[in-house]
């Protein structure tokens, strides 16, 4: 006998659904940090589309909210448990569909582990260009939900520019299919673009179409020591101005080496008070790194010698720089994003900042398109006092990072975190119209609430 709406889903899909209490812990949140602490009513195990459109047709019915997530690598609370949700996991939705060599493209799964998907490519001499520091557990659905970066974002883009098509299920259970296979294509509304990004609030991804790009056949990887900062980023906006476009430009302050140092006993900080690490990769890899290094060395860095086995380990070293829990609320990092030719500005101010709010402070950036992870943290034997400084330090650096025409998110979303931020960003009008097309895919606001958007 069915007592309750989530008796009824169980009877439905017996084997999905968990109420299991260590599951409803552990599904409850991603690594971004917690505004609140709050347990799913169940978690379910999608296996196949159908099971997708089943959950929310329930949903539908009976007006539950839900979650829906992947590895839960996000880092702004985008996959956190809101009061009486659902937890609708797609890890188990892990199979590469297929590989198209000659169309370069490739169908999976949202499950699906970005790495997974690299490793299966590179047999046809192609890569998958996003790569998040997460790459190697985070998953193809949670890439497209976020609109996940990474360190090849300076050459390749953001997710949002290798996604063709995606099949998506509605809140009320209608599967559609948005996009096209082709590289180009632009009959009507472009809705791949927008479900890209949307952190699961207008729909969940059963299914995407990727471009695949060219495997480099030559890669080659620069570490540019600089005394100071300062240097560093004229470093970056040189390599631009001589119009050479590396795949990873990577910027990593002081404090982060000092940090890497005491983690890995390197000694990094001791050759130079800044690093900027540079990939160049294809058959005009070498070409560019030359050009490089003749750039940077004119400006007084010292540069390790092409094909370093060293450099190619600080860029792994890079993809875990920031190296702390994120849900330490006495050390946040942040993730804000600015025009390249501000850094040095915005940087000087993020420190005048920190001194002002006796914050500490170290910063790595995606230097090629101007996003900044700056992370921030007070000791927790301060007490309340020092987390209202850090709480206050934050807002301050997203304010100065608008004031340099910048942005509150360069790629790991509003989620639930940022959400007291959007509104400096965008404007009532902007914001008024995105709750408009919210409510058009889901009018009963059942997908992820109180995300993304201001409701």
């Amino acid at each position: 006998m069915v007592h309750t709406p989530l008796d009824e889903l169980q009877q439905a899909l017996p084997e999905c659904v968990s109420r299991a209490p260590d599951d409803l812990a552990r599904y409850s949140r991603d690594t971004g940090p917690q505004l609140q602490t709050v347990l799913p009513s169940a978690v379910i195990h999608a296996r196949t589309v159908e099971d997708v459109q089943a959950v929310m047709q329930w949903a539908t019915r009976h007006r539950v909210p839900v979650v829906s997530r992947g590895a839960g690598s996000g880092l702004s609370g985008g996959a956190h448990a809101t009061e009486g949700c659902v937890i609708l996991s797609l890890e188990l939705m892990n199979t590469i569909l297929g590989i198209n060599p000659d169309d370069e493209t490739a169908v999976v799964e949202p499950g699906v582990i970005n790495a997974d998907l690299n490793t299966a490519a590179a047999q046809h001499g192609l890569m998958y260009a996003p790569d998040p520091a997460s790459y190697r557990w985070s998953t193809i659905g949670g890439n497209v939900a976020t609109n996940a970066g990474g360190l090849r974002c300076a050459k390749y883009g953001v997710t949002r520019d290798s996604v063709l098509a995606l099949k998506v299920v509605l809140a009320d259970g209608t599967l559609i299919s948005t996009g096209h296979s082709t590289f180009k294509g632009v009959a009507g509304y472009d809705l791949t673009a927008l479900m890209t990004g949307s952190e699961g609030t207008l729909g969940i991804v059963v299914q995407v179409t990727v471009r695949l790009r060219y495997l480099p056949q030559d890669v080659h990887t620069l570490a540019a020591f600089f005394d100071d900062f300062p240097r560093a980023a004229a470093g970056v906006l040189a390599i631009g101005r001589a119009r050479v476009q590396p795949s990873i430009l990577e910027l990593l302050d002081g404090r982060t080496l000092e940090a890497l140092d005491g983690v890995h006993g390197s000694d990094l900080r001791q050759r130079g008070g800044s690093l900027l690490l540079v990939r160049t990769d294809g058959y005009g890899a070498a070409a560019e790194a030359e050009a490089i290094r003749t750039v940077l060395v004119g400006l007084g860095a010292d540069v390790t010698r092409e094909g370093s086995d060293e450099a190619d380990r600080l860029v792994d070293l890079r993809r875990h720089s920031r190296g702390d829990d994120v849900d330490d609320l006495f050390r946040v990092g942040e993730d804000v994003a600015v025009p390249k030719s501000r850094l040095v500005d915005y940087v000087e101010a993020l420190e005048a900042m920190a001194e002002r709010h006796s914050v500490h402070l170290k910063i790595v950036a995606h230097a090629g398109d101007g996003n900044l992870h700056p992370t921030f943290w007070v000791a927790r034997s301060e007490g309340r006092r020092a987390q209202d400084r850090l709480n206050e330090a934050l807002d301050e650096s997203v304010r100065l990072a608008l004031d340099f025409g910048g942005t509150i998110t360069g790629e790991h979303g509003v989620g639930q975190y940022k959400l007291r931020w959007l509104a400096w960003e965008q404007s009532p009008a902007v914001l008024e119209l995105q709750v408009r097309i919210k409510e058009v895919f889901d009018p009963l606001g059942i997908l992820n609430p109180g995300k993304a958007i201001v409701a």
